[in-house]
């Protein structure tokens, strides 16, 4: 929550004062906003503290933070968590797995998610990397959804593995 001064708190000599339903009332001492704020049995809040000269608004404080918690909540709705997805292919899957595999990945791209491919190579299979390579190559090529490399792709023990993210 954003720390604000209040009443007695605010530092400036002059405001420019605000109303509680936003009708503005001008540059004024500080003084004067405070027994305005007084009269009306509420609260005089620094708004904007950077401004010349600093904005305050005549309110409850108790509204004011109800305000504030309700605004940062709605902010956090909106914001879109992105997720890493995973998906594991291999050196012997068919062709057509590898489309069906590719509609979800582009499926994850346009939803803005972060996509890691691995292919696992088992016993012989670990001897012959190149073709995991050109594997990993070719199911790329597949992806219609335009995406960039985030992490390019390497070796760990026997697995490939590369991830990738919706290009902006």
């Amino acid at each position: 929550m954003l720390k604000v001064r209040l009443n007695l708190q605010i530092r400036a000599t002059e405001v420019r004062v605000i109303t509680e339903d936003g009708q503005q009332l001008g540059i004024m001492p500080l003084k004067k906003a405070m027994e305005l704020a007084n009269e009306n049995g509420l609260d005089l809040i620094e708004v904007a503290p950077n401004a010349q000269p600093p904005v305050c608004k005549i309110i409850d404080y108790a509204k004011f933070k109800y305000q504030q918690k309700k605004a940062e909540s709605e902010a956090k709705k909106k914001v879109k968590k992105t997720e890493v997805k995973t998906i594991w292919l291999s050196t012997r899957i068919s062709t057509h797995d590898m489309e069906v595999k590719g509609k979800k990945i582009d499926e994850f791209l346009t939803e803005g998610d972060i996509v890691r491919i691995e292919l696992r190579m088992r016993g012989r299979e670990q001897a012959f990397p190149d073709l995991a390579r050109q594997q990993l190559e070719n199911f790329l090529k597949m992806l219609k959804h335009a995406f960039r490399v985030d992490m390019p792709m390497k070796r760990m023990g026997g697995t490939f593995s590369l991830t990738i993210a919706p290009s902006k």
